[in-house]
């Protein structure tokens, strides 16, 4: 169970920064390429390459070259989870952690 925890709380850290959050967004439309992003964003491409690493290492998003080009996608089996578990942590349930 601390696993789960240090797991969620990894993930939420990477996207608790405002520009990664927006990336996620921009990604729940459809896979996007790095100069779309790049686009959008006042930011040097260095600067996206990092955000993206770590979006990528925390499991949040997958990326593929085509040519010169990366493309992004996210991972919606790692988003769903955490999703999952924010729920569980929020919702009040009987079974609570205080009562193990």
């Amino acid at each position: 169970m601390s696993d789960d925890y240090e797991n969620l709380s990894k993930k939420l850290r990477v996207i608790s920064d405002p520009k990664r959050l927006k990336i996620i967004d921009m990604l729940s439309c459809d896979e996007l390429c790095a100069c779309e992003i790049l686009e959008k964003f006042d930011n040097t491409q260095p600067t996206l390459s990092y955000d993206m690493r770590k979006l990528e290492e925390a499991g949040l998003v997958t990326s593929r070259r085509d040519g010169k080009n990366t493309y992004y996608s996210l991972d919606k089996d790692s988003l769903d989870e955490i999703e999952d578990s924010l729920k569980l942590i929020f919702h009040i349930q009987d079974d609570c952690i205080c009562k193990e």
